[in-house]
C-alpha cells in the first residue's frame, strides 16, 4: 500500500512539474488500472453469529465486484469454510432475490481453528491456490480478531463489515442488523402487552445483550416500558421494587420490563421474578425469553441501505489500497477505522436515552 502511495507522489508531482492537467488525468487512471491490476479476484464470507442484512451486503460485494470487473467468490461456512476450501464463483445473478432475506446464504459457523497459526496458514494457502488476491469479512469481533491475525501474519488485504444485532462494535454507529432486531422486539413487545394487559401481569422480557444494553433501552424505550434493565447500569433491587410499587400505585394494571441477558442486577430473569413474587405478592408475573428471534427474519429498509452502502464501500477500499480496516457509519456518512480499533473500543450507552427513558417511566 506503502508503495502505491509513493507512486501516487511522485505522479502528482511530475504532473504539476508538466503543468498539464490533461498529464495528470491520464497518470491517475494509469494508477488506477497499476492498482486494479494487482487485485483481480476478491472473496466474501459471513462469520460468527447471523444478523439480518448479511445477505444484503454479500450483494452488495458480489455486485460491487462484478461493476468493477473483478472476480468475486463466496466462501461458505466463514474461516472453517476458508480452511478447507469451501469456495464458490459468484457474479451478479448469484445474488438475485436475497437482500430481502434474513440469515446469509453463505452460511456461518464459529472456528477454533482459525485460531491457530496452523489452521490460518492452511486456509492462506487455499486462499492463494484459488487465486483470491483480498477478502471481505461480515462479523462481529471475533470475526475481526481473526481477520486481523490473519492480516499482519501474511500481509493479506482485508476489510471488515459490522455485521451483530448487539451494537456492540466500535467505530460505526449502527452495526448491520441492529435495527432489524429492534423492529423484532418492539413487535414482539407490542404483542406481549396485549395479553399483559388483558390479565392484569407484570412481564419480564429477557432480549439479547450479554454486554451491552443497546437493544433493551432502544426497544425498552419505544414499546414503552415501565422498567429497563441493562448492564451499564446497575438499577439495584430496591429501586426496582420502588419502581414497580409506584406503576401500581399510579393505577398501571400491567407493566412491561425489559431485562437485556447480562444486567447487573445478580439475578437472571427467571430469579427476578420469583424475587417480585416474593416481596411484590400484588402481581401475577410473567416471564418471555425473545432469544434467537431477534436474529431472524427479513431485515429492515435501513439495514438493506446500510448493507449495500457498506458492501460498495469495502471492495472500494481494497481497490484503493487499503487494508485491515473497518467499514462504519457515523452522521450517516461511511468511516473507515482500523479493525484493531474496533476490536478493542468500547461503545458506549447513550446517557440522554437513560435520561429519556426515566422521564417516560414516570
Amino acid at each position: 500500500m506503502h508503495i502505491v502511495t509513493d507512486f501516487a507522489v511522485l505522479i502528482i508531482e511530475f504532473a504539476i512539474v508538466e503543468g498539464s492537467f490533461i498529464k495528470i488525468s491520464l497518470l491517475f487512471l494509469r494508477l488506477t488500472f497499476f492498482w486494479m491490476g494487482t487485485i483481480k479476484k476478491i472473496a466474501v464470507l459471513t462469520s460468527g453469529g447471523d444478523s439480518p442484512g448479511m445477505n444484503a451486503a454479500i450483494r452488495s460485494v458480489v455486485r460491487t465486484c462484478a461493476y468493477m470487473k473483478i472476480d468475486c467468490v463466496g466462501i461458505y461456512r466463514g474461516y472453517e469454510g476458508m480452511i478447507e476450501g469451501d469456495f464458490k464463483e459468484m457474479d451478479a445473478r448469484s445474488v438475485n432475490n436475497i437482500i430481502n432475506k434474513g440469515g446469509t446464504i453463505l452460511k456461518s459457523a464459529r472456528c477454533d481453528d482459525f485460531r491457530t497459526e496452523k489452521g490460518r496458514e492452511k486456509a492462506h494457502k487455499q486462499l492463494l491456490k484459488a487465486g483470491i488476491d483480498a477478502f471481505v469479512v461480515i462479523g462481529g469481533d471475533g470475526s475481526f480478531t481473526g481477520a486481523m491475525f490473519f492480516n499482519q501474519e501474511f500481509d493479506f488485504p482485508v476489510i471488515g463489515i459490522p455485521g451483530t444485532i448487539d451494537n456492540d462494535i466500535f467505530g460505526t454507529t449502527f452495526t448491520l442488523g441492529f435495527d432489524t432486531a429492534l423492529n423484532t422486539v418492539v413487535e414482539a413487545i407490542d404483542k406481549i402487552r396485549d395479553t399483559a394487559s388483558s390479565h392484569n401481569r407484570l412481564f419480564f422480557i429477557e432480549v439479547m445483550g450479554r454486554d451491552v444494553g443497546h437493544i433493551a433501552l432502544n426497544a425498552g424505550v419505544g414499546a414503552g416500558a415501565e422498567e429497563i434493565l441493562i448492564p451499564e447500569e446497575n438499577l439495584g433491587l430496591d429501586r426496582l421494587l420502588d419502581s414497580l410499587k409506584r406503576s401500581k400505585k399510579s393505577g398501571k394494571s400491567s407493566s412491561i420490563v425489559i431485562v437485556a441477558e447480562g444486567d447487573k442486577t445478580g439475578k437472571n430473569v427467571f430469579e427476578l421474578k420469583e424475587y417480585v413474587e416474593e416481596h411484590l405478592p400484588i402481581y401475577d408475573v410473567r416471564v418471555s425469553v425473545l432469544g434467537h428471534m431477534q436474529r431472524g427474519g427479513s431485515p429492515s429498509c435501513y439495514d438493506r441501505v446500510l448493507a449495500s452502502r457498506m458492501g460498495v464501500k469495502a471492495v472500494e477500499s481494497l481497490l484503493e489500497g487499503k487494508t485491515n480496516l473497518m467499514v462504519g457509519v457515523q452522521d450517516n456518512k461511511l468511516i473507515l477505522t482500523p479493525i484493531e480499533k474496533a476490536i478493542k473500543g468500547h461503545t458506549k450507552i447513550d446517557k440522554e436515552l437513560i435520561r429519556v427513558s426515566e422521564i417516560m417511566t414516570t
